[in-house]
């Protein structure tokens, strides 16, 4: 850890009763990993918890602002709000990476600027000041945290998903529906690493990969989308 956490706390604008619970929301599962005495627990069960109260907040956040969206609509927003990808960039802005706890081989991988790591350790975080602090103090934490993301997402809305782009543009050329199939699996049981490809009437069209499935078909169906606008 390279930052200490009162410097965290200070970054963030918010204090911890118990400073334990804030390292713990700190510690990536290959410090346990690693150095178990002492690191015995990681952050994985702090990220559930903040994981599922984020989705609370930006969903009431959500339906109170757009009070006459569809629930389709509504989901499809808050799933642009609360990915991985968008949790990473909050945690980046924070430079949140620098006060977690990591074994010598995720720092040596880069484990610090992680996607997957930062999204879970701010979720950690969230869940951490949950027990802390309680609700009323961690909601108006997590909506100052994604101010830009609710707002960008509310005025704007969001950029449409590569997979329907792609199964619309394969249909309107006659081509069926787009196959995704896992053509790899890399990387600690913590960190997979899936390697997808996405098959157009028979042919690979993209490859894509991600710490989620549905990351690395995504990235495939921009590939494919790309290939097929420029008529391949």
């Amino acid at each position: 850890m390279i930052g200490d956490g009162e410097t965290l706390e200070k970054r963030l604008g918010i204090f911890f009763a118990d400073k334990a619970l804030l390292s713990l929301a700190l510690t990536h599962p290959s410090a346990v990993n690693e150095d178990p005495q002492k690191f015995p627990s990681s952050n994985q069960r702090l990220e559930f918890l903040g994981d599922a109260f984020i989705d609370l907040v930006v969903a009431q956040e959500l339906y109170h602002r757009l009070p006459h969206m569809a629930e389709g609509q509504l989901t499809e927003l808050r799933s642009a709000i609360v990915r991985g990808e968008t949790l990473a960039r909050v945690a980046r802005e924070l430079s949140l990476g620098a006060f977690l706890h990591l074994g010598q081989g995720e720092e040596g991988s880069g484990g610090r600027d992680r996607e997957s790591s930062l999204a879970a350790a701010l979720e950690a975080v969230i869940g951490a000041f949950l027990l802390d602090q309680g609700y009323a103090a961690t909601r108006d934490l997590t909506l100052r945290l994604l101010q830009r993301e609710l707002d960008r997402a509310t005025h704007e809305g969001i950029a449409r998903d590569p997979k329907s782009r792609l199964q619309e543009m394969a249909q309107g050329m006659g081509k069926g529906f787009p196959v995704y199939r896992t053509v790899a699996e890399s990387g600690f049981p913590h960190e997979k690493v899936f390697t997808i490809e996405v098959v157009v009437e028979g042919r690979v069209m993209g490859t894509g990969s991600g710490h989620r499935k549905v990351d690395g078909e995504r990235a495939a169906a921009l590939e494919a989308l790309a290939a097929l606008e420029g008529g391949s």
